[in-house]
């Protein structure tokens, strides 16, 4: 359901990608995933660096387009941040935000796990940012089937 309520997000906000689109250069909307764990006994204060880190985004990242952090119901030191991307431009501005560094810093300090994933095609530039950020990645990259019903939002 929420992966729907996130593709239907893409389509209310005017953007248009079809899924067939094949290349790499960054202009479409994407999909980031990240799983991060909490040390024990560190939740509380995870809880008030991610939610200093959302509001700061929602403020300074109009390219951020859906930014939600999710606890996961088998395991109370696990959560998710679902993320929706405008296009790679915008992930790269997200990645150099002052605000978001600083929670990277502080998820060093409260956490002890922190990966990845990547739904939709981005720019190299992403996948360098990423390597460089030293953090697991699995992307999976848009194929050829699939597409965006934007008829049903107008």
């Amino acid at each position: 359901m929420k992966l729907f309520i996130v593709a239907s997000l893409l389509v209310v906000s005017g953007l248009t990608y079809s899924a067939h689109h094949e290349g790499a250069d960054g202009s479409n909307p994407f999909i980031l995933i990240a799983r991060v764990h909490v040390k024990e006994g560190m939740v509380e204060q995870y809880l008030n660096a991610a939610q200093t880190v959302d509001e700061a985004v929602e403020e300074t990242e109009p390219g951020m387009l859906f930014h939600n952090f999710d606890s996961d119901p088998n395991d109370p030191l696990a959560f998710t941040w679902t993320e929706v991307y405008k296009n790679s431009a915008a992930f790269l501005a997200h990645t150099s935000n002052p605000p978001v560094l600083e929670y990277v810093g502080q998820h060093g300090e409260l956490g002890d796990g922190f990966s990845i994933e990547i739904y939709g095609n981005v720019s190299e530039a992403v996948l360098k940012n990423i390597e460089e950020l030293g953090f697991p990645l699995t992307h999976y990259k848009t194929t050829r089937v699939g597409y965006v019903r934007e008829e049903i939002f107008r």
